[in-house]
């Protein structure tokens, strides 16, 4: 039976590419979404990046990787991990198996109760249901870029410097 779903899910993976990420969010709303990130992060010293992947690469299938896995590793790979004060924050979304993941480095995971990123998914999933996904990661990002404010707020005078890419990247 374990062999069914891992074809199952096989399947479905190959169904997805990144045509169909570019279809969610056309290059207008990605230049939408980047302008979100860069106009957040000049309120506070955070790092905030958006990863919207169509599906997982094979060597994650064979292996049963989950999305927060692959978000973990998108974390590390896209150098969200390696900010000045520890307060990356990584938005992955997962097209084939509609999973979103939010990985916080441990400069706000500390500050932050899990509950708080628990409604967070959930109301993006909530959008990503109706089909909004360039409003769902919108509003994540206002309510991340929030919780940075509230955290990570920048000294009078200051300016934050952009450590990381604003575009999302898709996969």
């Amino acid at each position: 039976m374990q062999h069914k779903g891992f074809w199952r899910r096989f399947i479905a993976h190959r169904l997805w590419d990144e045509t169909d990420a570019q279809r969610v969010l056309p290059p207008a709303a990605l230049e939408r979404l980047r302008q979100r990130v860069a106009a957040s992060e000049a309120a506070h010293s955070g790092e905030i990046r958006l990863c919207v992947e169509a599906s997982l690469p094979l060597s994650y299938l064979w292996r049963r990787a989950t999305a927060r896995e692959r978000a973990i590793a998108m974390f590390g790979k896209l150098r969200v991990w390696d900010t000045e004060y520890n307060n990356g924050v990584l938005i992955y979304l997962l097209l084939a198996e509609h999973r979103i993941e939010i990985v916080a480095d441990r400069g706000l995971t500390r500050r932050v109760p899990p509950e708080l990123w628990e409604q967070m998914l959930a109301q993006m999933r909530s959008a990503f249901r109706r089909g909004e996904f360039e409003a769902g990661l919108a509003d994540a990002v206002d309510r991340i870029g929030a919780l940075l404010d509230q955290h990570f707020p920048l000294a009078a005078g200051t300016s934050n410097p952009n450590e990381l890419p604003d575009r999302p990247t898709l996969i």
